[in-house]
């Protein structure tokens, strides 16, 4: 440990970097008062150090300083004990958690072997036929279940319908023939542990007629999401969003058992104080939220203070969001992972576009097919984010059977999200992504021109192929609507204007006047409203 005579030297050494005098603390006595000025030193170098740039990466201090501006900060920061408290008791509630197992066979204890039977129905014929081929349904199936540790798919099978509101779904020989080969695998030594309908949402009397006669537990989209949400969600603010999520499919179950013929039997019974405790848990739930909604339009205002403009990234789950983002920013700390709903929070991650104007890219919650309404609304508080950005880059998996399809489903779920919001769904806001062309055999056969929103802007985020081209047109769409310009200042050297510059505009080079010595041109992005207080301040004081 320093004596004091060390850490008076130390602080001379820090004192002389920073230009201040040592005669302004000679007079130090004790080892705690040279800690106490450290802090103040490293305060003041984390507000005045210059920002350094490389490659189109923000770097060290301002990449954390812009960030301390944005969502990355979780809500729960501010909140007093109490309300820490209050918010992980609805989490931590053993009540509720013995209801929600009952009604959807979700559990805390997600890293439990399964061994399951994947069933995908799909209407052979109709208008109501589904669009993607069963195979790619039946894929994405497989995938949720894959996205859960220590689920084990045994048994996969792809079923015909008629249609999928029958009430026990499968006609009374089809589901023989499915109790048959169940049994048979049972029989032959595979353990079973449960049964995924790959159907967004079951009624309560399919779901028991199917539980009755596979002796299984039986688990529907909506089932198999929440367990998804569950382990994926690590903020408060995912917990409580997933939490409330939940219950909307409770309430259904519920709803259709009490509609249900007596004598059908059934597990959901609900106590008077249970339904209390369901309705109590609700409320809180969403004024919960609402507060955190409330800290999120915060944040969104500190931005517009700071001037930002904001990038929202979006797509559907697994298109590699996050990995376009890591490649925009070249932020290390990004660790894109390949998995459903890998993302639930929406986080900020600050960005350099070729010009040198700051922005702020938002990675946003996926989209999927076939999930209920009840389920994506719990969730609108997160995506308003992207719903009010300047501009948004929806990223395509183009390595996707269905990409045509997963892209159709974004923008249709887009364009009812922004028809309730603040803001319309401009083509000009839109940037078409196409992500994993090193996935694809042959990306010049790609179709480039395939909507309403514009080109199709080819890249992969892992060779970073065409990443640049696409950087360029984030700053082409970015200008033009944020109302910025390129424009070159003639200053005086050494001047205010320079310093105001630096703090109000994007500096983007510099240089010596040839016709003025005592000048600088400085080419800057600017908005309208800043360029007219410049004016105000400098050119019209001048003249």
């Amino acid at each position: 440990m320093l004596g004091l005579g060390g850490v008076r030297s130390v602080v001379r050494t820090v004192c002389m970097k920073n230009a201040l005098q040592w005669h302004q603390i000679k007079h130090l006595r004790a080892a705690t008062q040279c800690n106490w000025l450290l802090q103040r030193i490293a305060h003041r170098e984390k507000y005045t150090n210059a920002s350094k740039y490389k490659g189109g990466k923000l770097a060290g201090r301002r990449q954390k300083a812009i960030e301390a501006e944005t969502d990355r900060s979780s809500p729960e920061d501010d909140d007093s004990f109490g309300e820490k408290n209050n918010r992980s008791e609805l989490i931590e509630d053993r009540e509720y958690d013995t209801v929600a197992s009952t009604a959807m066979h979700v559990t805390k204890h997600i890293l439990n072997v399964q061994h399951v039977v994947i069933i995908q129905p799909y209407i052979k014929w109709g208008p109501r036929k589904n669009p993607t081929k069963p195979e790619l349904l039946l894929q994405e199936a497989e995938a949720l279940v894959r996205s859960l540790p220590r689920w084990n798919i045994e048994l996969t099978m792809k079923v015909p319908v008629e249609t999928l509101d029958k009430r026990q779904l499968f006609g009374t020989g089809k589901l023989e023939e499915l109790k048959g080969i169940i049994q048979a695998r049972q029989e032959s030594g595979t353990p079973l542990t449960c049964v995924f309908i790959s159907k967004g949402t079951l009624t309560y009397q399919q779901k028991q007629t199917l539980e009755q006669a596979f002796r299984l537990p039986v688990m529907d989209r909506y089932s198999i999401v929440v367990q998804i949400l569950r382990l994926h969600a690590v903020s408060m603010e995912a917990k409580l969003q997933v939490a409330l999520a939940e219950l909307p499919y409770i309430w259904s179950q519920v709803k259709d058992q009490e509609g249900s013929p007596k004598g059908s039997g059934g597990r959901i019974f609900l106590s008077d104080s249970q339904r209390q405790m369901l309705q109590l848990r609700e409320r809180k739930l969403r004024n919960e939220l609402s507060a955190i909604r409330s800290h999120r339009e915060l944040l969104r205002n500190r931005r517009r203070q700071k001037n930002f403009p904001v990038v929202a990234v979006v797509g559907y789950t697994n298109a590699g969001k996050t990995s376009l983002i890591k490649a925009l920013t070249e932020e290390q700390s990004l660790q894109p992972r390949d998995q459903l709903f890998a993302t639930l929070d929406v986080t900020a991650h600050a960005g350099l576009l070729p010009c040198k104007l700051e922005v702020l890219y938002m990675d946003t919650v996926g989209f999927m097919a076939d999930i209920p309404t009840g389920l994506i609304e719990c969730f609108v508080a997160t995506l308003e984010d992207a719903m009010l950005a300047d501009v948004i880059v929806h990223v395509q998996d183009m390595a996707h059977e269905n990409c045509s399809e997963q892209r159709a489903h974004v923008e249709r779920t887009l364009g009812k999200l922004m028809h309730n919001g603040e803001r319309s769904l401009n083509p000009e806001r839109i940037i078409n992504v196409g992500n994993k062309i090193d996935l694809v055999p042959d990306p010049s056969a790609l179709d480039v021109e395939c909507n309403d929103y514009g080109r199709l802007h080819l890249i992969s985020s892992q060779t970073l192929v065409g990443v640049h081209e696409l950087l360029l047109e984030v700053e082409r769409r970015v200008l033009k609507l944020t109302g910025r310009q390129r424009i070159v200042i003639r200053v005086p050297m050494g001047g205010q204007e320079m310093a105001w510059l630096y703090k109000n505009a994007a500096v983007t080079e510099t240089a010596a006047d040839p016709a003025d010595a005592e000048r600088l041109l400085v080419s800057v992005v600017i908005t309208e409203a800043k360029l007219q207080q410049f004016r105000h301040l400098f050119i019209r004081k001048r003249s």
